[in-house]
């Protein structure tokens, strides 16, 4: 039976480390999901890139229990 190896998180631990130059390196893109539907933001003109951008993610406190409880 094989079995699998995890992958080691601390890539500064393992001599045989890969590091990339910024030129081998590939950008991400990022989507978010505006009026129902999913959108790459690269494709917003550049007033919703800025609102997209200043946008404030919050967690929510309270009673963090199971999610049938805020429907209450």
């Amino acid at each position: 039976m094989n079995s699998i190896n995890p992958i080691k998180p601390e890539l500064t631990d393992c001599p045989e480390a890969i590091t990339l130059s910024d030129a081998e390196r590939q950008p991400c893109e990022v989507w978010t999901r505006v009026m129902g539907y999913h959108r790459p933001v690269s494709s917003f003109n550049h007033g919703k890139q800025s609102e997209f951008r200043e946008r404030t993610f919050f967690v929510e406190s309270g009673n963090q229990n199971a999610a049938g409880d805020a429907h209450r």
